[in-house]
Order: structure tokens, then C-alpha cells, then sequence
């Protein structure tokens, strides 16, 4: 059992929090939910986790099954993180715990949002249409660096998103990750101009993107913002983590 504070209920629920109730279990789920991840990917994208707490998440998530970690073939050569076919049953529950929130009272303080949760909201909440052909993208969130690298095919069925771009996109959308949050829901590319972006290809299928992403009850969500699903996103703390 991860956690030292157990329960003891036959409850599922409680049962459900024995496994992934700890402080950053679910932030680590959420954070490979488009893929596998090295630690320090994990550390950057939960950058107030301690580095005990992060090691202890794992360890405790690869325990219950949740986890696993994986040794990638040369030339990559390194340890990651991925979850299991049974920590991926946990995408509907992240994404239900997201968009619960959105009702959660607004806070004024400076949220942290990871590129992973900004692109989990494309893939929770874009709305397709049907009569659309399918077009892919590459986006580029440069206040994350090369963690911040995703490809996007739009298609009828919905968004698909992973950390793999495709090689010829029809567009290119370089920005950063609060001016493609408050973009989402929006007819009109002059926000994120305005903000700097670098469109390359076609507009329009940058267009289709921010238009068909509908976060429930929000008009765009800036820098407070929170995103994959919105209300997920984890803040920074001023106070160092134990």
C-alpha cells in the first residue's frame, strides 16, 4: 500500500486514495498520461515537489502498479517513467477531478501551468467536426523548452496529442503557454499575434484548433489559468516542499 496512512475501508474510494491519494500522485499521472517521462522531465514539470517527495511518489505508484519504470533502447539509453494499462484507467478520473474544479472559487495567486496540463486541455475539451479533414500541427510552448514540443492531428473523432510532432504539419504555432490558453475558444488569431506567437503554414488550421477548444464556463484563461484538464494544474508554493 503507498501511502503509510491507509484508510483501512472496504470502501473503493477510499481504497482508490490509499493508491493515489499522497500529495503529487495524480500530478504525476497527469504528467504521463501523453507518454513516458525521465525524472528530471517530472521535476520540471512539478517544480515544487521536492525531489524526496517526487522519488517517494514513484516508488509508492510503481508498488501498486500504477507506474512502471523502463529502460530506453540506445541512443536514448535512459530511465523513464510510464504508466501502466491500469494507471492509464486513470485518464477519465484526472480529467473528471479537471473539470469538477472548474466550479472551485478563482484564486489571485501566480499558478504554474506545465506543458503537458496546457495540451492534456486540447485533448480533454476540443470539440471536432465531423466534416473536417484531418490536419496535424506542430506547437511549440517556448517558455518550456524542448519539454514544451507536441504534435497535434486534428481528426472527426477528436484531438489526438503526444510528444512526437510530425514531420511535414500543416501549421506550426510557436507561443507560449498562457497566450494558447487564452486563445482557447476564441474565432480570432489577433490574440495570439498580439501576444507574439509565429504561425507557420496554415492559419486556418491553427484557427480550427483554438476555436474548437471549449473549456466549460471559460473564456480564455491567461496566466491564472489552469489547464489538462483546467483545474488540475498545480501552483508554485512559496514555501519549500517536504
Amino acid at each position: 500500500m503507498p501511502t503509510q496512512r491507509g484508510y483501512r475501508q472496504a470502501c473503493g474510494v477510499a481504497r482508490g486514495l490509499d493508491i493515489v491519494g499522497e500529495r503529487w500522485s495524480l500530478l504525476v499521472v497527469r504528467e504521463l498520461l501523453l507518454g513516458p517521462k525521465r525524472f528530471t522531465d517530472l521535476q520540471q514539470a512539478l517544480p515544487t515537489a521536492s525531489p524526496n517527495a517526487l522519488s517517494d511518489r514513484l516508488r509508492e505508484l510503481a508498488d501498486a502498479g500504477v507506474v512502471r519504470r523502463r529502460q530506453l533502447p540506445p541512443p536514448g539509453n535512459v530511465r523513464v517513467y510510464e504508466l501502466t494499462a491500469w494507471g492509464r484507467g486513470l485518464e477519465p478520473i484526472v480529467v473528471a477531478l479537471g473539470t469538477w474544479a472548474l466550479a472551485a472559487p478563482p484564486t489571485a495567486e501566480q499558478l504554474f501551468v506545465s506543458a503537458d496540463s496546457a495540451m492534456l486541455t486540447i485533448r480533454t475539451y476540443f470539440v471536432p467536426m465531423p466534416e473536417q479533414p484531418e490536419v496535424t500541427l506542430r506547437i511549440e510552448l517556448r517558455d518550456h523548452g524542448p519539454a514544451g514540443v507536441f504534435g497535434v492531428r486534428l481528426t472527426s473523432a477528436g484531438a489526438e496529442v503526444t510528444h512526437e510532432p510530425p514531420g511535414e504539419p500543416h501549421a506550426v504555432l510557436i507561443t507560449t503557454t498562457d497566450a494558447l490558453l487564452a486563445a482557447f475558444g476564441s474565432d480570432e488569431l489577433a490574440g495570439l499575434v498580439a501576444a507574439g506567437a509565429a504561425i507557420i503554414g496554415d492559419p486556418g488550421v491553427v484557427r480550427r484548433l483554438v476555436t474548437g477548444v471549449r473549456v466549460p464556463g471559460a473564456t480564455g484563461q491567461g496566466s491564472n489559468g489552469t489547464a489538462g484538464p483546467r483545474g488540475a494544474a498545480d501552483s508554485r508554493q512559496r514555501l519549500p516542499e517536504r
